[in-house]
């Protein structure tokens, strides 16, 4: 059964509820006549910018953009990528392209122009949708992307070089296409990468988000009156696919743009949200800011807030302990999940496992897991190894890259790169990556991206990146610089030659000491994570 049903499914049953709203509390409306026409300005007053779609709605404008992309030639199997951020067309032309028969092929929009052009090519991207705030990147990529690709533009003002989202749908059919699908199909590319910074693209065929949205549904049971409260970019797999419990479910959701206490807590209590997925620093903020007092629980409904789950990096036990201090109704509840596994939830904690917080949890429905050596054995209970799992939700293949495939995917198991153990009563727990990726804030950073980064400034003879813990955040990078011989280098040169990279690439912490290499001229980077990790403890205990 392809994922595309369940929308459907929801338009015959449901079609007059609401399925989505877009809600953003910096923004306001100023004129509208219909879905396919509005215009935003800063907000002036109190009342936050606020548009909701039906699952009716919802379907015909899904249909509108498939025959759209049909009228331009797109065919079953051609990629058609989406840069926008989170707005009430997301979720329409993806589920645009999932009709066509069409591969989805969601882009970070962290990504630089040139991110953008080299996951373009890598799979060969046919088309690109693509939102207001990425005009620049795009437009300086133009002569390269409009070779053989159509660009369309999602928003106000359409650019020369691409053409208008809204004028090419206006006249398409509100009818689904014929177009047969099955649920072996290819369906969605995501970007992923390994130590060296370079991304992968993972393809995933409809089983596989077929498989996250019942499990999901079945993870947290979310009933037709839940509603889900969705923060985190739509791109990432997180996002897309704790969203699909709500699709299989037929109930609504909320997209939210802005992390702040404040901004978080009025829309669970404004829009009765009952499902919400943080990431660790949302958390830790709104924790903070009741514990000063910022924030008073009584100006807030939330008697009908029952879960909040967390996922994208490991969780302080004592934050889940403090949020149960004041939410002691809640259900909590932890995924593990990496793209490949169609992101959250092949091993989870479970909303009934409270008491085992700081492990991932056990294999999550129709997901089985195992832990092996280096030989591809399985380990004794309680030793470390290799994470491994195997289900429904493992990705088809890493397009055009048989090698990194069969590195990855042996016997129908993937090979998660994880380093984790597996106590007595079952539960498994992450010790280590074995790879070297950051994860700040959610996000992944790539230590060698920035060590060549580094490289090219004519002061540093070595450089090297670390992850280095932090209460907040989970981790943040931690650059060790050695600098040439007789030059002088500060922080201050540092930080200001590093604002060339995005902002959440550059490194947070300087530090001038030696680089370790072993005899074959590999960086000792555990060398380093225990010497200045160590380090970064002390400190953040003598700062508490």
């Amino acid at each position: 059964m392809p994922v595309t049903d369940l929308l459907e499914r929801n338009c015959k049953l449901y079609g007059d509820e609401v399925a989505l709203v877009e809600l953003n509390p910096t923004m306001k409306e100023t004129r509208r006549t219909t879905w396919k026409e509005y215009d935003l300005v800063q907000q002036t007053s109190a009342a936050p910018y606020r548009r909701e779609i039906t699952w009716s709605i919802f379907d015909e404008k899904a249909n509108r953009v498939a025959n759209m992309l049909l009228s331009r030639g797109i065919q079953k199997g051609d990629r058609v990528a989406i840069l926008m951020f989170n707005c009430l067309e997301w979720l329409p032309i993806y589920f645009g392209i999932l009709k066509t028969g069409a591969i989805a092929v969601p882009f970070n929009f962290r990504f630089s122009a040139e991110e953008i052009k080299y996951c373009a090519d890598l799979a060969e991207v046919h088309m690109i949708f693509f939102g207001p705030e990425f005009i620049g990147r795009i437009e300086s990529l133009e002569e390269d992307l409009s070779k053989g690709r159509l660009l369309i533009y999602v928003g106000d003002g359409c650019p020369t070089f691409a053409e208008s989202y809204r004028e090419l749908v206006a006249d398409c059919s509100s009818h689904a296409p014929l177009v047969r699908l099955e649920e072996e199909d290819d369906a969605a590319i995501y970007f992923s990468s390994g130590t060296t910074g370079f991304p992968k693209a993972i393809l995933h065929n409809h089983e596989s988000l077929m498989q996250a949205a019942q499990m999901e549904q079945k993870h947290h049971e979310i009933g037709r009156d839940d509603k889900f409260l969705c923060i985190p970019p739509l791109y990432h797999t997180g996002a897309k696919f704790h969203w699909m419990g709500s699709l299989c479910a037929g109930s609504g959701a909320v997209l939210l743009k802005g992390t702040t206490p404040e901004i978080i807590l009025e829309a669970v209590s404004k829009e009765r949200c009952t499902l919400v997925w943080l990431l660790v620093p949302w958390a830790q903020d709104i924790l903070d800011a009741l514990d000063r007092g910022d924030l008073d629980l009584e100006n807030y409904h939330l008697d009908q807030w029952k879960l909040m789950h967390i996922g994208a990096q490991p969780v302080p036990q004592s934050l889940i302990q403090r949020w149960m201090e004041y939410f002691p109704t809640h259900k909590y509840d932890t995924n593990y999940g990496l793209s490949e596994s169609t992101g959250p939830g092949c091993v989870h904690l479970g909303m009934e496992n409270i008491h085992k917080v700081g492990a991932i949890g056990i294999p999550g429905y129709r997901w089985q897991a195992k832990i092996v050596d280096e030989n591809g054995e399985e380990v004794a209970q309680g030793d470390v190894g290799e994470l491994c799992v195997k289900g429904p939700g493992v990705m088809t293949c890493y397009y055009n890259d048989p090698e990194a495939t069969a590195a990855a995917l042996k016997d129908g198991w993937l090979y998660t790169g994880d380093m984790a153990m597996q106590d007595e009563d079952g539960f498994i727990f992450l010790v280590d990556r074995k790879k070297d990726v950051i994860i700040s804030g959610g996000e992944n950073i790539y230590p060698v991206e920035i060590e060549n980064f580094l490289s090219a400034f004519d002061k540093v003879k070595d450089v090297a990146v670390i992850g280095l813990p932090e209460p907040r955040l989970g981790e943040i990078s931690a650059a060790i610089i050695s600098v040439k011989e007789g030059m002088e280098c500060t922080e201050e040169e540092i930080n200001e030659f590093c604002k060339e990279l995005p902002r959440y690439k550059r490194p947070k912490q300087i530090i001038f000491a030696d680089v370790p290499r072993n005899a074959t001229g590999k960086i000792e980077k555990p060398v380093l994570r225990k010497m200045y990790g160590a380090e970064q403890v002390v400190a953040q205990q003598n700062r508490s």
